[in-house]
């Protein structure tokens, strides 16, 4: 079997309405395995993506990454036209994504039950900052906002500085990974349903609701029970782990740093040995992780000056031969020349154009997880914007010019 030939989603359609990053990244992950996702986008500026980190042209590389393996269409959801080819998109569809504030689909009459009306299987997969429902669902809310009330952001940074945020919108993804999930399992249900009672799920059990605050908190492990039953406090650690040591990031000779994590018991005496420090590794109030961590100062003096001896690659090579987890951190460039990466297929090379230029063999990273040894293969970039207005609304609908250009030109078209 071929990469080629692995399409566990082929013939499953994606109607995506999202903007920005969550729900596009669960449109993403649905494309990446088969599935048609066609994108809809406002008319002129389409998703506001397009120019975020743009560096030249007109569609940035973020949004080639994020919507890749999708179809792009214009429509002017304001309008009656652009409306009602929504209707008929999702006739045809399985699944449709929005992340839009909780109460817009219903301002442009598009709410769950009109769906349900037009579609009677279709699985509604939204995502906003707090949900559907409850006090603060109405409330607007990027990734940012919602990682500070998932408790995910107070514990990012050094503890004698206010927190900091990670590099990536780390909060929208995750919803979008939960979006995806929550998709296909509401799809798959409906295919029981339909194969042993020949009926379809009702509504309520069709809607996924995914909120950014809630799927950063569903990552924050035991922080509230720790908090319920024993009124611990959790609190920023900077490169550490509450409660595990030694993990850490440790400069070298040569400027650089590196991660090792010499946390487990067996573990944490080869490591003590290695940096020429037995007498640590056989102490008795350090042979756990919670007498470790009382000490993970001591501890992590006695390791950075270990690996201030020497430079980064003898460090590695040496904590490789002791069993010692440890590792680079990795800039892009490192990444893109990567053997591991490069073995399993997870930077792909495109010609992207820019609009002015062809930029050649720019790497984009592969499809996760792996089915078949390799990442599957990227079939296409992000579109250009409505780049497959005319097919989508012409062939599988079968407007004519007339009818296209009402649906997808807001100046053209009389808006509700």
């Amino acid at each position: 079997m071929t990469g080629q030939t692995i399409a566990p989603l082929q013939g499953v359609r994606v109607l995506e309405l999202g903007n920005y990053i969550a729900a596009p990244t669960a449109g993403r992950m649905l494309a990446d395995f088969g599935a048609e996702v066609i994108k809809v986008e406002r008319p002129g500026t389409g998703d506001e993506l397009r120019n975020w980190r743009l560096y030249k042209g007109d569609t940035s590389m973020l949004y080639r990454t994020i919507n890749r393996n999708k179809k792009s269409i214009v429509l002017d959801l304001r309008t009656g036209a652009g409306r009602q080819a929504v209707l008929d998109l999702i006739k045809h569809c399985d699944i449709l994504l929005e992340n839009f504030r909780p109460g817009t689909l219903e301002k442009w009459g598009l709410a769950p039950e009109v769906l349900n009306e037009a579609n009677p299987e279709l699985i509604i997969t939204r995502i906003s900052a707090f949900g559907q429902t409850g006090p603060m669902s109405n409330r607007p809310g990027f990734a940012a906002v919602a990682e500070a009330y998932g408790g995910f952001r107070n514990l990012v940074g050094d503890p004698d500085r206010p927190p900091v945020r990670v590099g990536v919108s780390i909060g929208d993804s995750i919803a979008g990974l939960y979006a995806g999930f929550g998709s296909v399992m509401s799809l798959y249900q409906r295919e029981v349903r339909r194969r042993e009672a020949g009926v379809a799920s009702p509504l309520q059990e069709r809607i996924i609701d995914v909120a950014l605050n809630e799927a950063m908190f569903s990552m924050m492990e035991s922080l509230v029970p720790d908090y319920e039953a024993y009124g611990v406090h959790r609190e920023r650690v900077g490169g550490r782990m509450q409660g595990i040591a030694p993990s850490n990031a440790y400069f070298c000779q040569d400027g650089s740093s590196i991660v090792i994590a010499g946390n487990g018991d067996s573990i944490f005496q080869r490591y003590m040995e290695l940096i020429g420090r037995p007498d640590l590794g056989s102490d008795p109030g350090l042979q756990s992780n919670a007498g470790r961590w009382e000490r993970r100062e001591e501890l992590d003096a006695a390791i950075g000056e270990w690996t201030l001896q020497r430079p980064s690659s003898e460090a590695l090579e040496a904590l490789d031969a002791a069993g010692v987890p440890a590792g680079p951190i990795y800039t892009a460039a490192d990444i893109s020349a990567d053997e591991q990466y490069e073995a399993r297929g997870m930077v792909q090379k495109f010609d992207v154009s820019t609009g002015e230029e062809v930029l050649t063999d720019v790497g984009f990273p592969g499809v996760v997880p792996v089915i078949g040894e390799r990442s599957l293969p990227i079939r296409n970039l992000g579109p250009d914007l409505g780049e497959n207005t005319t097919e989508i609304l012409g062939g599988l609908l079968q407007m004519s010019v007339e009818e296209i250009d009402a649906a997808s030109n807001r100046q053209e078209a009389v808006r509700l």
